[in-house]
């Protein structure tokens, strides 16, 4: 199976607001960004698409290494939250509906073509990929 990086970043001015979004996958020797936006959307929402438009860019099933500084993303399958929402029918343990729960699902669909290991990063820190995701994110709130 063939190895990526993705580095992922979601933003939000204001909460909720206009917000941007952001990934660059690694494969080889190519670098690729991609990134967009929305004029009225969440911090979560920007997270979430941020890691599914890095999935839905390859082409073929991979293994993936995806880094991310949203603990919503990454805990979300690091600490198998997920499984048990799914289990529950898309609620939390406190019985309340998942929100963004057709991003998890699309999400989740995604984890079943690729093998996937969530990494957190720390944000605004010294990780380059991220402070570039960061980047791009913040620029297409400025689009909004």
């Amino acid at each position: 199976m063939e190895k990526v990086l993705i580095y992922t970043d979601g933003a939000c001015s204001g909460n909720p607001g206009p917000g941007g979004w952001a990934a660059i996958l690694m494969y080889k020797n190519t670098k690729k960004e991609i990134s967009g936006g929305s004029s009225d959307t969440t911090n979560n929402i920007m997270e979430l698409t941020a890691v599914i438009q890095g999935l839905k860019m390859l082409k073929f099933p991979c293994e993936v290494e995806l880094y991310s500084d949203s603990a919503y993303v990454v805990n979300a399958f690091e600490q198998k939250w997920i499984y048990g929402w799914i289990k529950k029918n898309w609620k939390t343990a406190s019985g309340d509906q998942v929100k963004n729960k057709e991003l998890w699902q699309e999400l989740y669909s995604l984890s079943q073509i690729h093998t996937i290991k969530f990494i957190k990063v720390k944000g605004h820190s010294d990780n380059e990929y991220n402070n570039r995701c960061d980047e791009l994110a913040r620029e297409e709130i400025q689009k909004r």
